[in-house]
């Protein structure tokens, strides 16, 4: 018995020889010709944007993105994660109707081919849950034998109380089907019905449609929310063992038929999340790096460097075929369950104080005492950072320098496309939609972009190039490979300092310049961000973050 036998013996230990007969076929249709497998990088880097978070009038979004690509960032950013580009009902795409179509508004697979040919495609794979429109469920609904079994029903009986909530909303809905009102199990909201993956059809339909996502270009898949998969009541619901199989079981199929790497999605402490990388060898190859954005955004406001200097010196790379996400802003709020453990309640309030004072916003979960608790902050990263009471050159230098952070740990870095452009709140979106994370997915106008992009004094300009400067200086050495050696200094409170190879990057955290001394490590050096030679011993100015390669 191999070992996708094993897994499926364990998985559907009732029906496992016809699955495994069934994924040989499958196998055999989809498999790619020449497989070539690819490691991990120091010209890795991710964009994530919707499709259509850049538009032009009569135009297809994905074709404005080929060609705002093109002109701006080919040859910086190789990688570009879409966030889901099928038809959907809800929550920003989040909420699929039909895995294996592109929204008609967006463009279609015709789109996506072409941009794959360019860039190294992330996909979404959005299983936890399918849309309430989606004819899964509508079938469902209807009474259809094929899909009965598809979605979880729940009697009054059973005791939910140990299950994870990641949000304030109800565990279960009720449904009008053909003959009663059903209760289903619903994660995260009405809209979005999760499936049943103790049901061996929905694990085949799941598995065929990821396997299209890698014939139609998908070099890496995102899976989303996908620690709540597998569910037995009377468990918590998340992380279940049979989650990590699962995920293990895709990884060795998947690695059949095309260079797919597994990214998860995981949004919880530390500990929890960097659990999904297995052994190094056999489950995710990217894990997100959820607890880098709270803690730089309170390394700032504390202008203290102790906390991340102690937690990056601790991060476990498991294997050279794993690393980190490192992104700072997504198309989600800035979570705060992955720095329980780090912070305290009080730092943690501090940062949520900051968020409201900065004109964001809060989304609360609830807790199985029946309580809430905030595990969200819904800002621009450039707000979260944002001080009244200094300059905007001030205030532009503070976010490259947290970006620096996340462009030169080890790992790949993430990119969203506000952060890129420098966007600020997008309050407006909010009261449109009553939607909390929309402070951050505003449609930008393409012509309107190119025209602030262009113009030298605007912030635009100022925070896209001074990224892409880092971005190149990267890309440009293979200290900051995925793979190469880090070290992670201890040389002063308030400023953190990252060592790869002979570059010493540094970032200080206050307001104050600060003397530093590092005789130790070079005699000259140049700060590469600003071309500047530099002697061992010398003065980093506030808010500064400096690129220095060392002549040793």
């Amino acid at each position: 018995m191999n070992s996708i036998e094993k897994k499926l013996e364990i998985l559907y230990p009732k029906n496992s020889k016809f699955l495994y007969e069934n994924i040989k076929k499958l196998i055999k249709k989809y498999a790619l010709n020449n497989i070539k497998k690819e490691k991990f990088n120091e010209k890795d880097t991710i964009l994530i944007t919707y499709g259509d978070s850049i538009k032009k009038e009569n135009e297809a979004p994905l074709k404005t993105l080929y060609k705002f690509l093109n002109e701006y960032i080919k040859n910086s950013i190789n990688t570009v994660h879409l966030l889901p580009f099928f038809p959907y009902s809800s929550d920003d795409g989040f909420s699929v109707i039909d895995y294996k179509k592109v929204n008609p508004e967006l463009g279609n697979w015709e789109d996506i081919k072409i941009l794959s040919e360019n860039y190294k495609l992330m996909f979404d794979a959005v299983i936890n849950h399918i849309s309430a429109k989606s004819l899964w469920f509508e079938e469902f609904l209807k009474g259809n034998k094929k899909f009965e079994n598809y979605f979880i029903e729940v009697e009054d009986s059973k005791d939910l109380s140990k299950v994870f909530r990641p949000r304030a909303l109800p565990l279960l809905n009720e449904y009008k089907t053909s003959n009663r009102i059903k209760k289903i199990w619903t994660t995260f909201s009405k809209d979005q019905i999760d499936l049943n993956y103790k049901n061996e059809k929905v694990f085949i339909e799941i598995l065929e449609i990821l396997m299209l996502y890698v014939k139609n270009g998908a070099k890496l898949i995102r899976f989303d929310a996908i620690g709540f998969l597998w569910k037995e009541i009377g468990t918590n619901c998340i992380h279940h063992p049979n989650t990590h199989l699962f995920i293990q079981l895709l990884r060795e199929i998947l690695e059949k038929i095309g260079d797919c790497k597994i990214v998860t999605e995981t949004n919880v402490p530390h500990q929890d999340n960097v659990s999904y990388f297995g052994n190094g060898y056999n489950e995710a190859h990217m894990v997100y790096n959820f607890t880098l954005p709270p803690l730089v955004l309170y390394s700032f406001l504390s202008q203290n460097s102790k906390y991340i200097t102690r937690w990056a010196k601790e991060l476990e790379y498991k294997s050279n075929e794993t690393t980190f996400f490192n992104f700072l802003a997504s198309h989600d709020g800035i979570g705060l369950m992955p720095v329980k453990g780090i912070l305290n309640s009080e730092e943690i309030k501090k940062m949520v104080l900051n968020t409201l004072e900065n004109e964001g916003l809060v989304s609360y979960k609830n807790n199985a005492d029946g309580t809430k608790e905030p595990y969200e902050m819904n800002i621009n990263y450039f707000d979260a950072l944002y001080e009244k009471d200094i300059e905007l050159e001030e205030n532009i230098k503070k976010f490259l320098g947290a970006y620096s952070i996340a462009i030169a740990l080890k790992g790949i870095p993430g990119i969203y496309i506000h952060s890129l452009l420098g966007s600020r709140n997008w309050n407006e979106g909010v009261k449109i939609t009553k939607i909390n994370r929309s402070i951050n997915r505003e449609k930008l106008n393409y012509d309107t972009l190119r025209l602030e992009l262009n113009e030298e004094n605007s912030l635009r300009h100022k925070v896209f190039y001074g990224m892409i400067k880092m971005l190149k200086i990267r890309n440009n050495n293979k200290e900051f490979s995925p793979l190469a050696e880090q070290e992670i200094l201890e040389i002063n409170d308030k400023v953190f300092a990252i060592k790869r190879g002979n570059f010493f990057i540094l970032h200080n955290f206050t307001n104050e310049s600060i003397k530093l001394n590092l005789s130790k490590y070079f005699k000259l050096g140049i700060n590469l961000i600003n071309d500047e030679k530099t002697k061992n011993e010398f003065k980093i100015k506030p808010y500064e973050y400096m690129w220095i390669k060392g002549e040793l």
